[in-house]
């Protein structure tokens, strides 16, 4: 669990360098550029291609690209949070809006969960299972005494998300625009699985279903007022969460099993991502 958890955290924190990847495409094909954290860049994913972002060949940026011959300026990374659209990353990490101009015709954005500080929540939440395995410890931890933090963070991330839209537009104002969502991580009729690969209190599992359901639905709220598509990854993977047996798991647990991060999308859950963002964008782009 410790390990577990520790990887975790390192899969979120803060990248250094990185370098945009580029798909394949000519001169006038769609030019689409992938901004976003760790759930669009895919750490661990096979095959890694950009060792500072945890960047994967095979994330859902990478796939819809390859769908639509596309021309990929990816440059999603590992611990991005709405403050990484305008600012540096680290040192000599370029602002991820920095990829965008009037040229660019496609946008996919997928941030909002590092902003609310969710590995963190998590890494809380399996630390406080021993207390009440049978209970909510978490829950009780973040929402005692009548105010739940975590929502309290996530309506404080809306105008954030705004922010970066407004932004997105200003820099591409001919591109068409994608929010997308986060995908189903925990079972959505909360029946939890508690476990040594999944540390979490039995009473946790419908509250953090509850918490990424908010989070999503703040991200839809954002895109319709921000002239953008809302892709809903959460939808299409029910039934793929965290406690699905190898195979029909989508979201890795905190000890993965198949190569992806823990809490994370494996290679078939960038692939269902993917789907999603091709029904959102639509055609004649």
């Amino acid at each position: 669990m410790g390990a577990a958890l520790l990887c975790a955290g390192a899969v979120l924190a803060p990248a250094g360098t990185a370098a945009a990847s580029t798909g394949t495409g000519s001169r006038h094909a769609v030019d689409y550029v992938a901004l976003g954290d760790s759930y669009a860049s895919a750490p661990v994913v096979p095959t890694q291609i950009d060792a500072t972002c945890l960047r994967s060949s095979q994330n859902y940026p990478s796939l819809v690209a390859q769908e639509r011959s596309a021309a990929l300026t990816d440059v999603s990374c590992s611990g991005a949070t709405t403050a990484d659209m305008t600012a540096s990353q680290e040192d000599g990490v370029a602002p991820q809006l920095a990829a965008l101009d009037r040229r660019t015709d496609l946008v996919t954005v997928t941030i909002g969960g590092n902003d609310i500080g969710f590995s963190t929540v998590l890494g809380t939440c399996a630390q406080l299972t021993s207390t009440d395995a049978a209970g909510a410890p978490c829950e009780a931890h973040f929402a005692g005494g009548g105010t739940d933090r975590i929502s309290a963070a996530i309506d404080q991330t809306a105008s954030k998300v705004a922010g970066v839209l407004r932004d997105v537009h200003r820099r591409a104002p001919h591109a068409r625009v994608v929010v997308v969502g986060y995908p189903d991580l925990f079972p959505d009729d909360g029946v939890g699985c508690t476990s040594a690969s999944v540390p979490l209190a039995a009473g946790d599992f419908a509250w953090l279903r509850d918490k990424e359901k908010e989070l999503n639905a703040m991200l839809a709220g954002q895109a319709r007022h921000g002239r953008a598509r809302y892709a809903d990854t959460y939808t299409p993977t029910v039934g793929h969460d965290l406690c699905r047996p190898t195979g029909e798991r989508w979201i890795e647990t905190f000890a993965p099993q198949t190569p992806a991060a823990p809490v994370h999308p494996n290679a078939a859950g960038e692939r269902a991502m993917a789907t999603a963002v091709e029904k959102a964008v639509g055609r004649h782009v």
